[in-house]
């Protein structure tokens, strides 16, 4: 009877332990299963913003583009939301854009989370998360810095600071 009870207890121990190297291994990785790379073109996209406008990613070149992916549950995308606003009205005029794509949330919610912030730069909704997917995002908040060529300059994951969102534009300013 003992001897069974180690033997199992011996089985999921190794059965824990196999998990938990999985979730570290999956962990440190994810950073580096990325569909888009850095030095490679952006995939070209069109969406529509709150107002129907069309946005096509390669009606930007010329410029440096803040591509934002965020939603409106996600408190770090919330925190960084007005920082962006700040420094796109700063940057603007400078060539930079910043564009906000949501991650198919209703255009309700996205125009109501617009308003509380007064954001004032494009926000579009990839309703069927074709854009979402095919720049591999996960988690959010996601940024990619566009040069003015449409190549990806960087790639950040998680919450920014409103020093650092202004250092990465002033690094894509055409």
């Amino acid at each position: 009877m003992k001897k069974q009870r180690l033997v199992m207890r011996t089985v999921i121990l190794l059965v824990l332990g196999a998990a938990v190297a999985y979730t570290l291994y999956a962990n440190f990785t994810k950073d580096k299963i990325q569909k888009v790379a850095v030095g490679e073109k952006a995939p070209d996209f069109v969406l529509t913003d709150l107002d129907g406008n069309k946005h096509r990613l390669s009606d930007y070149e010329g410029q440096g583009v803040f591509l934002n992916f965020w939603g409106t549950w996600c408190k770090p995308c919330e925190k960084e939301m007005p920082y962006m606003n700040n420094q796109y009205k700063q940057f603007t005029d400078e060539g930079v854009q910043v564009l906000a794509v949501n991650v198919g949330e209703t255009d309700l919610a996205v125009n109501k989370f617009s308003e509380r912030y007064d954001l004032s730069f494009p926000i579009v909704i990839d309703k069927d998360s074709q854009v979402q997917s095919a720049y591999g995002i996960n988690p959010l908040p996601a940024t990619f810095l566009i040069d003015k060529d449409g190549k990806v300059v960087k790639y950040i994951t998680g919450e920014m600071t409103e020093d650092t969102i202004k250092n990465y534009m002033e690094q894509i300013k055409p």
